[in-house]
């Protein structure tokens, strides 16, 4: 990979490395979901502007993706090994099982250990790999660890040790499963919705940040909304950003990056400038003063 040197003299991402299970990563990665056409179905308007999207981030540094063989269906993944195969042996991709799209968009629970196996090979399968370093075992259903999710937990395992994947991680958990399933297995990451305007799962981030377990946001800023009463489109942030010489976006993921030194990011983009802002976020330093309103914001 070979840093633009017109992004702040180096790769924004390449300032610092953050540990991902058993790598060490950028801060800042690259979330593929919304690569696909509209609602989030079949394949983009401009099928070449996404693949030199991609191709530039990994240009610029990002050497770790977020897919799901759901998004599309294939679309996603397909388009990741058109651009990047063979891949970098620097690029960790990670997925996620436990839901399925079809044709039409509907999106409905994939989650029986069969079937959890079955989206691990599709995943491989679509981007022309034999392991991926992470899949994240995603829950559609938030009911306290029972016996279905030790189900699923063995799953995961059997995966890994067959050697279709290098690490579990988990999404969309409480503690109390993120608790049980360590007794169980390591856990790499843990990916849950959190951002200025949601901080539920700060008690999970809080135990992912004691164990050095990579914490990793969903939605880091909110699906992007910027209107008002959005994460983006409040006053104090956008006093903040501007007393900065940045974005409001760009201060909502800088603020998740001081946060706790184990969050990484993800943020979505089919954009150009919104990936290089994204990745020059890691660079911006939040003082105490902004960090203490933001502190304050709900």
């Amino acid at each position: 990979m070979t840093p633009d040197a017109s992004l702040n003299e180096q790769s924004p991402t390449r300032l610092e490395r953050r540990r991902l299970g058993p790598f060490t990563v950028a801060p800042v990665g690259f979330g593929a979901m919304r690569l696909t056409g509209p609602g989030g179905i079949g394949p983009p308007r401009d099928r070449a502007a996404v693949i030199a999207l991609l191709r530039e981030a990994v240009n610029r540094g990002v050497d770790h993706i977020d897919t799901a063989q759901y998004y599309g269906p294939d679309v996603v993944n397909e388009l990741i090994r058109e651009a990047l195969h063979p891949y970098d042996p620097g690029l960790v991709l990670v997925s996620k099982v436990g839901a399925r799209r079809d044709s039409r968009g509907d999106t409905f629970i994939y989650d029986q250990p069969k079937q959890l196996r079955q989206g691990i090979e599709d995943n491989l399968r679509t981007l022309g790999v034999s392991q991926l370093g992470v899949v994240n075992l995603r829950l559609a259903r938030i009911t306290p660890p029972d016996a279905h999710f030790d189900d699923q937990l063995a799953a995961m395992i059997s995966a890994r040790d067959d050697g279709l994947i290098r690490s579990i991680g988990l999404s969309n958990v409480t503690l109390a499963h993120l608790l049980h399933a360590l007794r169980e297995t390591e856990v790499a990451c843990v990916q849950n919705a959190f951002n200025l305007a949601d901080r539920s799962s700060q008690p999970v981030l809080d135990e992912c940040t004691r164990r050095g377990i990579a914490f990793v946001p969903f939605a880091p800023l909110a699906s992007g909304a910027s209107g008002q009463g959005s994460v983006l489109g409040g006053p104090q942030l956008a006093r903040i950003a501007a007393r900065l010489g940045c974005t409001p976006a760009q201060v909502a993921l800088a603020w998740a990056l001081a946060v706790a030194p184990n969050v990484l990011l993800i943020p979505g983009t089919t954009s150009t400038i919104h990936l290089q802002e994204n990745l020059a976020a890691s660079t911006i330093h939040l003082d105490a003063d902004a960090l203490q309103q933001l502190a304050d914001l709900s």
